[in-house]
């Protein structure tokens, strides 16, 4: 029954307007899984009996007042966020194999619930959230619905096919370097990475990666995601930091059009050469801003590109990992051993064991300075807009392969993981197909805590191309 046009805003107010259930809706999505997901290998955890209850549940109650998203189905990522009972892999053979299951319920799983989404699902990620490519062993290669050789990024990439088939409108995701953003860019999607602070790990992490990984979704509209900002966006107590709430709602002010604003532009990266795909996107995005009236200019924040950046997210990369793998560890009763592991994650675990607690501190303390010195920039300039990622998106099995993935990795990441370690909020949005068929999404990056601005422009370019009405190859019909 349900268009597969249709963002989650929408499918509420169906509900809301007593013209479908939370049962129908979960039902149709149900289907749509069923005859998507062999192809796309997007939901690794079925949870359809414990969502079917949950929905024939909502269907007897009144809808809260903060359940703004009430009966609209979603998915849950296999990283960070657990429900207490559920499978949780995290795309490791070790806990595939253990069949562990989630020992609590994060505070991000429960706002998804106050907001009235339906879970039945998590989806496929990269082992540990570690590069931009979903393919671990421990669950197979999820397959991009535009075309199914190529990868859907990561590491959210299993949420994004979802979202992308049509399979639900909305979809958890989590970014530690980009992997909101990558996936989204890749699969012709929304992706918003908030502002540090704005998302709780709670109860059981503080923090993760010193800072530099946030949780958020991944959607087809802008409204979408500013309704699901405005659920998951509240401190919880014992945060180590949290973000200040919007003066308005962040929904009520992504329909608002932006005032004049002046907006930077750059297309090249210090690192390496740029798809000239992806210097397409950015120019016919730089080229509509200024016909909407906004000062767009050639410029970026100078130092963006620190040749010593990725050796000090290194270490605070390596050494979360190492911890986490011991706690997983305790979890499931045993030791990881060398079998249990990928081999990356095995070299970049064992890096972690090696770093003392100074080479730690230094590496927090220089990305401290390097946030502070891009963050400048942004007292001139209200946007930065790049390329999300240096090319359109790869073949399958490229930034798998033993011998040249590494250094095809380092080729195409180029623009996101420096926003991770400034905190700011930063959206990735598909304004450009490439001669291919393949999206091509761009980046906005606003000033710390600024994501309505992000918002707002973000409506306005989907004003202008109406990019939630293109379809995949491989879609809901």
């Amino acid at each position: 029954m349900q268009n597969t046009m249709m963002d989650g805003v929408e499918l509420a107010s169906l509900i809301h307007a007593g013209k479908a259930s939370p049962i129908e809706l979960l039902e149709d999505a149900i289907s749509r899984a069923d005859a998507l997901n062999p192809q796309l290998n997007a939901i690794i955890h079925r949870l359809d009996q414990q969502a079917r209850e949950r929905a024939q549940q909502m269907g007897a109650m009144s809808v809260p007042k903060e359940a703004s998203l009430w009966g609209v189905p979603f998915l849950t990522k296999d990283l960070t966020v657990m429900t207490k009972g559920d499978p949780y892999h995290a795309g490791n053979v070790a806990l595939r194999d253990a069949d562990y299951r989630a020992g609590h319920t994060t505070y991000l799983s429960t706002m998804f619930d106050h907001l009235g989404l339906v879970n039945f699902g998590r989806t496929n990620t990269p082992e540990f959230g570690g590069t931009i490519t979903t393919e671990p062993t421990s669950h197979g290669a999820c397959k991009n619905p535009w075309d199914l050789d190529h990868s859907t990024g990561g590491s959210s990439g299993g949420s994004a096919a979802a979202v992308a088939a049509g399979i639900v409108p909305i979809a958890h995701a989590n970014d530690g370097g980009g992997s909101i953003r990558i996936p989204a860019s890749e699969c012709g999607l929304v992706g918003l990475k908030p502002s540090r602070g704005r998302v709780s790990f709670g109860p059981k992490i503080g923090e993760s990666w010193a800072g530099a990984a946030i949780d958020g979704v991944v959607t087809r509209t802008i409204r979408d995601s500013a309704r699901v900002l405005d659920g998951i966006s509240q401190p919880w107590p014992g945060d180590p930091y949290w973000a200040p709430p919007p003066a308005v709602p962040f929904e009520e002010t992504s329909s608002i059009e932006p005032s004049q604003l002046r907006i930077g532009f750059t297309t090249s990266s210090d690192w390496g050469p740029v798809h000239s795909d992806c210097v397409d996107a950015v120019d016919k995005t730089a080229l509509l801003l200024e016909s909407h009236g906004h000062i767009v200019e050639s410029d970026g924040p100078d130092g963006l590109f620190d040749d010593d950046l990725f050796e000090h997210f290194k270490v605070v990369m390596a050494a979360n990992e190492a911890r986490s793998v011991t706690k997983l560890g305790e979890a499931i009763g045993r030791t990881f051993g060398a079998d249990d592991m990928e081999a990356d994650t095995r070299a970049l675990v064992e890096l972690g064991r090696r770093y003392t607690a100074s080479d730690y501190l230094v590496s927090v303390e220089w990305l401290h300075l390097y946030a502070r010195k891009i963050a400048r920039w942004w007292n001139k300039f209200d946007i930065l807009l790049t390329p999300v990622i240096a090319e359109p998106p790869p073949k399958l099995g490229e930034l798998r392969d033993a011998k040249l993935g590494t250094k095809r990795l380092r080729e195409i990441l180029l623009f996101t993981v420096q926003f991770n370690i400034t905190g700011q909020p930063a959206i990735s949005v598909p304004m450009h197909m490439n001669a291919n068929g393949l999206p091509i999404g761009v980046q906005l990056v606003g000033a710390m805590h600024a994501e309505a601005l992000l918002l707002q422009v973000g409506g306005q370019l989907e004003l202008a191309e109406s990019w939630h009405r293109r379809q995949p190859a491989v879609r809901a019909q």
